[in-house]
């Protein structure tokens, strides 16, 4: 396991109602995956004040990840965004290879690993084996069915969706996902965790896209066709939705930012399960074969260079 200096541990779990004092973060919390959602997942517990395992699938993956977390506190002092020390905060950091590693006194286990519905029930039920059975099991899908994922797990009750959003130490949502076995005090859990990080929730049921990926899709789609049918370029199609109608960020910038890649799975997966609507627009196909992804790739519906 590689670590820095363990900190102190001064936060007391779950805030009970009528204490007066507000939610608590996890006092452990561990985050399977240390991609841009992922690590940005365990940066935000951190500063919050959790102790965080973030597990990753090698060692030079692990060591990267936690030196990321590390550059992305420095930047998020310099700016204002974080009070406390960034080092202080990186202390409450630490990566492993392995989820038979995490800490039996793990409060949260968050999968955020792609959208590999065999990969997240493996390691979902890594993670229940690894800590103890009071422990909140949650994922990061943005599409796939929690009811399927939860048959790899030996106590459903205790799983839920957590859904944050990119990028995750500026954002002011989770969506929370609940299935029919998920406990109520498991939801309670989750919305105090949410609230500890200072973002607002929602709690939707468990269906194909929930509401927020249903939604934004579907929008994401219909500009594709647009561009495709020639009513206007990328850049008039964005501009009419963040000047017209308010919204932070045009659907195809915000494909470009989410990866051509995974809006496409998202697509696949919810015109299997919700029909025609959703099917995939030719030109996402042909993008995403040329290997036009987005800013990853450094092309998708615009030209990105050094992140901009």
């Amino acid at each position: 396991m590689t670590q820095g200096p363990p900190p102190a541990d001064t936060t007391t779990g779950i805030t009970g109602e009528g204490s007066g004092t507000p939610p608590a973060p996890p006092r452990v919390a561990a985050v399977i995956g240390g991609g841009r959602m992922g690590a940005g997942i365990a940066q935000s517990f951190a500063t919050a004040g959790s102790r965080v395992v973030l597990v990753e699938s090698d060692g030079g993956r692990a060591a990267a990840a936690l030196a990321s977390l590390g550059e992305s506190l420095r930047r998020a002092h310099d700016r204002g965004h974080l009070d406390e020390d960034p080092e202080a905060v990186a202390g409450r950091l630490s990566a492993t290879t392995a989820v038979a590693e995490l800490p039996a006194e793990t409060e949260l286990v968050v999968e955020a690993v792609p959208e590999d519905a065999a990969l997240k029930a493996r390691l979902l039920a890594a993670a229940e084996a690894a800590v103890g059975p009071g422990a909140v099991l949650a994922s990061n899908t943005s599409s796939l069915s929690l009811t399927e994922l939860a048959t790899a797990l030996r106590r459903p009750d205790r799983f839920l969706g957590m859904h944050f959003f990119n990028p995750v130490p500026a954002s002011a949502l989770v969506e929370l996902v609940t299935t029919d076995a998920t406990a109520t005090d498991v939801v309670d859990a989750a919305l105090a965790w949410t609230a500890a990080l200072g973002k607002a929730d929602v709690v939707v049921r468990d269906s194909p896209g929930f509401a927020s990926s249903r939604l934004g899709v579907a929008l994401g789609l219909e500009a594709i066709r647009m561009v495709e049918e020639g009513v206007a370029d990328a850049d008039a199609i964005d501009r009419a939705m963040t000047l017209g109608y308010r919204h932070p960020m045009g659907p195809l910038r915000l494909t470009d930012l989410v990866g051509l890649d995974v809006r496409l799975a998202i697509a696949d997966h919810l015109h299997a399960t919700l029909g025609p609507r959703f099917a995939p627009p030719r030109l996402l196909r042909e993008k995403v074969a040329r290997g036009e992804l987005g800013r990853k790739s450094g092309q998708g519906f615009y030209g990105w260079t050094g992140g901009e």
